[in-house]
């Protein structure tokens, strides 16, 4: 028989651990931290395997738990619908005994009271339940974790494909930048382009696409380093003018390809304009009547791999000619523009080592139409640009302007000078390598001075290949 003092546990007072819920019908009633009938199914379970082997009960405590079991899942035992016990079915009695003296408690209660019961009777049974609630909530925070890396990660994943799709949004506006101004370019150079591929490779349209295309990528790419280092002369120009804050009257930024350009961010919105889109045409100052002069356009410069057929062909007769050009000498090739063209081409080549080359433009009417040579032992001589007063460099974008206050003898020698302005520098080339080729829209009327420089060889005389014409 169970005694009635055993039976205190299943009427405690049913606050629950960790302040529950005072309603019995709440199913979110809490005992260890644990929702109660959760709990209810862990102690269950761990009586069912624990028992007999873990664990060893006495016939009452058995008696007991069978109880709370047949409370919790049936509630107070109905003698009138229960079926009858045999006459010896001793255990069957006990437990319908049992089962009778806990009254008129309710299932939760009764799940309640199986639990306390248990932890009294088994002390591994809470360390049990422990173990399962921190698996529980390691399982939970791992769950979480996994969330937050998975949101985490869509969110990496998101700004990394529209970082990428800034990407080719940003690379195909630049193409199309690219396309639209390298189209430009092409439209603006075809017509000297295709003259010139006409005269290399005659009657072979296959060829001269070839060679057109070469030279309008040479030409585009030529332009966007002659624009890029022009911005950046322009930009270290402009700054170094704004650090001197005692100058009131600053100079006009120059640059040094020969062409002027007063604000880089002007130069730079013009390519997009479709008729002055490409063209490097500033005008520098000067104090005398040579306004006429300023405007010159920039030259084209490519080169071609096939140096020693040029230079047979040259040999041969088909190009203007050979030249040795000594140590310490200047070679200028004078050719005047003709009433007919409208653009100059040439090229050249030298044997074993480089040479300087450089291109200047005389103003005025040339007295003749022939191409002439002028050796000199430099390049001071006076037929050429010097830094003396001799020789008038109104429209020389790198000369800057006339100065007002020369002695009178220097104003009589203006006076009988035609201004010359740089279209090229005179930079060495190692056109011992490759073919170097070029191009030039008339600026006007006036002479082309194409100059080979060999004045800084002490020693080696240099064999000069090279061949001129124009084109209409």
């Amino acid at each position: 028989m169970i005694a009635a003092e055993n039976l205190d546990l299943s009427f405690k007072d049913l606050s629950l651990d960790g302040g529950l819920a005072a309603s019995e019908e709440n199913n979110k009633i809490l005992k260890w931290n644990l929702p109660l009938k959760e709990l209810y199914k862990l102690a269950c379970s761990f009586y069912k395997e624990k028992s007999g082997k873990a664990i060893h009960l006495s016939y009452e405590d058995n008696l007991k738990l069978v109880a709370f079991t047949q409370q919790a899942a049936h509630g107070p035992l109905d003698l009138s619908e229960a079926p009858p016990l045999g006459m010896f079915d001793v255990i069957g009695k006990d437990r319908r005994i049992a089962w009778q003296q806990l009254g008129t408690i309710t299932k939760l209660q009764a799940m309640e009271g199986f639990i306390d019961l248990l932890d009294r009777l088994c002390p591994l049974f809470k360390p049990y339940v422990e173990a399962i609630k921190k698996d529980k909530e390691e399982k939970a925070r791992r769950a979480e974790q996994e969330q937050i890396q998975r949101t985490e990660a869509l969110a990496a994943e998101k700004e990394r494909l529209e970082e990428k799709q800034r990407l080719e949004n940003e690379k195909n506006r630049e193409e199309l930048h690219r396309r639209q101004l390298q189209d430009a370019l092409n439209q603006q150079t075809y017509h000297q382009f295709k003259e010139y591929a006409e005269i290399q490779f005659p009657g072979n349209p296959e060829q001269q696409a070839v060679l057109i295309r070469q030279l309008q990528n040479e030409h585009y790419h030529q332009y966007m380093q002659q624009l890029q280092a022009q911005v950046a002369t322009n930009l270290a120009r402009l700054k170094s003018i704004s650090d001197a804050e005692d100058d009131d009257n600053p100079t006009a930024v120059v640059c040094e390809n020969g062409t002027g350009t007063n604000d880089t961010a002007e130069f730079a919105c013009a390519n997009t304009k479709e008729n002055s889109q490409f063209e490097f045409k500033e005008q520098c100052d000067s104090d005398n009547d040579s306004g006429d002069y300023a405007v010159i356009s920039p030259a084209n410069m490519w080169t071609k791999p096939d140096i020693k057929l040029f230079k047979q062909e040259v040999m041969a007769g088909k190009g203007d000619g050979v030249i040795r050009v000594n140590h310490g000498d200047t070679v200028t090739v004078k050719v005047p523009t003709h009433e007919g063209g409208s653009c100059l081409f040439w090229e050249f080549a030298t044997d074993s080592y480089d040479i300087g080359f450089g291109v200047y433009f005389e103003w005025g009417k040339p007295p003749t139409t022939e191409v002439s040579v002028h050796i000199s032992e430099s390049d001071e001589d006076d037929d050429t640009i010097e830094e003396d007063e001799e020789v008038i460099c109104a429209e020389d974008l790198e000369c800057g302007p006339a100065q007002s206050n020369q002695t009178s003898s220097v104003g009589s020698a203006l006076g009988t000078r035609n201004p010359i302005s740089i279209i090229i520098p005179i930079y060495r080339r190692e056109c011992h390598q490759e073919v170097y080729a070029g191009s030039h829209t008339y600026p006007g009327e006036g002479t082309y001075l194409l100059k080979f420089d060999n004045s800084y060889s002490l020693w080696r005389p240099k064999t000069l290949y090279y061949k001129v014409f124009y084109t209409r």
